[in-house]
């Protein structure tokens, strides 16, 4: 399955709303914010994202198809890396292809990620991207209704 990171186009976004919205996404993500689960503040949120300057975005297409996104943000010391990955496509290395070729664009270093405990998943894909393990930490899991330990990685 050849994949590629683009420039995120308007009609890229109700992709990235339904699985923004979906509830194992929610799950396995487990830190979600409000505009995970209502559509004005997802609408909102993603107007500020792609008129920051300091957000690397990318739309991932798999064999022509949108199936997720890419990003990095923050402050130059700070940057730190977020995809997602529609359910349906879970399992097929797409998550690691785009992750690998979202740091290799982005350059600085260094980058900075966290993922639930939990989520072997999205751990893995960070570990195989070079991210290491720095610290743990709490927070609350909306998706979840409950605090759970976030895993703290960084690539260096």
């Amino acid at each position: 399955m050849g994949i590629e990171l683009r420039d995120t186009l308007d009609a890229d976004l109700e992709v990235f709303w339904q699985h923004s919205a979906d509830v194992r996404v929610q799950r396995m993500a487990a830190i979600t914010r409000e505009y995970h689960y209502d559509r004005e503040h997802f609408d909102d949120h993603w107007a500020k994202v792609r008129t920051d300057p300091g957000v690397l975005l990318r739309t991932v297409v798999a064999d022509g198809a949108v199936v997720g996104h890419a990003a990095v943000f923050g402050p130059p010391e700070e940057r730190e890396v977020t995809y997602v990955i529609g359910p349906d496509h879970w399992g097929l290395g797409i998550a690691t292809r785009a992750l690998a070729e979202l740091v290799r664009q982005e350059g600085t270093r260094p980058l900075h990620a966290g993922a639930a405990a939990d989520n072997a998943a999205s751990l893995r894909v960070l570990e195989k991207c070079g991210f290491t393990p720095t610290g743990l930490a709490r927070d609350f899991a909306m998706a979840r209704g409950e605090e759970v330990d976030v895993l703290l990685l960084t690539l260096d």
